[in-house]
């Protein structure tokens, strides 16, 4: 018979937690590793550019296209931005203030509800209650009922 071991929740925690960190390990080494070839490839950009065989006039040129590319992404960001922007204003404006609107509704109503029962029910049960209380005492006072004891 082979018996098959059930994992604890504390264990099966446990496991997602260390595969967790070792995804971010890897991302973390992976993040480092991107690093250092940029850096190479910027070190390596200037020894070459600063040989004196070297026409800088292509690279300058080359560069000035890479900076419109740039540029034009980040304008194509700029409008993605603004339209999410927008969407979340009309979102806010048409659909979470009449959300909030209601809830409020719904506060006031029921802050209403709960002074009406304290007028209606628990004030008369309380002066009742009282009003009982005394009329034992009154009767204790008079013997009429005895303490039990």
């Amino acid at each position: 018979m082979t018996e098959e071991r059930m994992e604890t929740p504390v264990e099966s925690e446990a496991i997602k937690n260390n595969a967790d960190e070792a995804q971010q390990r890897k991302i973390m080494i992976i993040a480092i590793i991107f690093f250092l070839i940029i850096l190479c490839g910027i070190i390596i950009a200037v020894v070459g550019l600063l040989q004196p065989n070297t026409p800088t006039d292509k690279i300058r040129d080359i560069f000035i296209i890479f900076m419109a590319f740039e540029s034009l992404v980040i304008g194509v960001a700029l409008v993605i931005l603004i339209i999410q922007t927008s969407t979340l204003i009309n979102l806010l404006q048409n659909e979470i203030k009449p959300i909030l609107d209601a809830t409020n509704e719904t506060v006031h109503t029921l802050r209403g509800t709960s002074a009406f029962l304290s007028e209606s029910v628990a004030e008369p049960v309380i002066k009742l209650n009282a009003n009982l209380a005394g009329l034992l005492q009154v009767l204790k006072v008079f013997g009429i009922k005895g303490n039990k004891k």
